[in-house]
């Protein structure tokens, strides 16, 4: 986490402590976006995809990424400000990420469905319904090439069958009644779908708020409220995934704006929601993707 620096809320002038947030480049360094704190903080009232994001070079290798472009929310008055970034500079010079212009070097936004070769090629960045742009759905070749190519002692001898995979068991669903039983039952789904040591936070759930689920490789966020999950809770647990390189998924008991459904499609978040049966039940091809596949 780099070092906390002082920004003025331009609406009630307000101090608030910032660290910018620290991304994984794809050389396996980290990178922060260079803030311009000589320059005003900006207050958002307005958010639209492309300046949510923000270019950035890694110090490292050269290369150009886009990444989340650093917001704050003041802590007195609510207001949200975007935080002013050092642009790029021009680099001529070989290496990665460099070229005659920033976007030579961009790489496709992290976690964003529809940039693989897969992609339709109608509407660009859009899934397919065969969810072959998803990152599960990509597994599979990579994983069947991995087995052909190491010993024989982790595949089926030759002429023999390959083993069929063992199916799971139904998953036995939980009534729910309260925001707790919400949480409980989306923590048994996941387990059910193969994730080990799912972890609750300590004590009774908020009925207003959503409550957050870890496990090794996930990291799944349960709104029990009876409003529609929006666009930027989905961007929130999607943010935290990225943060802790695991898998985000959402469950609500209300659904989903049409907003959330659609940025969760570019982003291969797993959505589900929950009735009050407790049966999860996915709402797009990346949560039908993880039913399959598991974890």
């Amino acid at each position: 986490m780099a070092e906390a620096v002082p920004v003025r809320c331009p609406a009630c002038l307000r101090e608030n402590g910032y660290a910018a947030p620290v991304f994984p480049c794809a050389c396996g360094s980290p990178v922060t976006p260079p803030l311009d704190l000589a320059a005003p903080p900006v207050p958002l009232t307005h958010r639209t995809w492309s300046d949510t994001w923000v270019a950035v070079r890694c110090t490292a290798c050269g290369r150009v990424s886009e990444w989340p472009h650093p917001e704050l929310g003041c802590a007195s008055c609510g207001t949200v400000v975007r935080i002013p970034v050092h642009p790029v500079e021009t680099v001529t010079g070989a290496g990665p990420g460099s070229g005659p212009g920033v976007r030579d070097g961009l790489l496709p936004r992290p976690g964003v469905r529809g940039q693989g070769r897969a992609a339709d090629p109608g509407r660009p960045g859009a899934p397919g319904r065969d969810g072959s742009a998803g990152a599960t759905g990509s597994a599979g070749p990579v994983g069947a090439e991995g087995a052909s190519g190491t010993s024989g002692a982790s595949g089926p001898a030759p002429g023999q069958p390959a083993a069929a995979p063992v199916p799971r068991p139904a998953f036995r669903p939980v009534t729910i009644r309260t925001a707790r039983d919400a949480v409980a039952t989306a923590a048994l789904y996941l387990r059910w779908l193969g994730f080990q040591d799912v972890r609750q936070p300590d004590g009774r759930p908020i009925p207003s708020a959503a409550v957050d689920l870890r496990a090794p490789g996930l990291v799944a966020q349960v709104d029990p409220t009876t409003a529609p999950a929006g666009l930027r809770a989905v961007e929130c647990v999607w943010l935290n995934g990225l943060t802790a390189s695991a898998t985000s998924v959402y469950f609500a008991l209300a659904g989903y704006t049409q907003d959330a459904r659609s940025r969760a499609d570019d982003l291969g978040i797993p959505l589900f929601v929950m009735d009050l049966t407790g049966m999860p039940q996915p709402v797009n091809d990346p949560a039908d993707q993880l039913v399959g596949a598991g974890s």
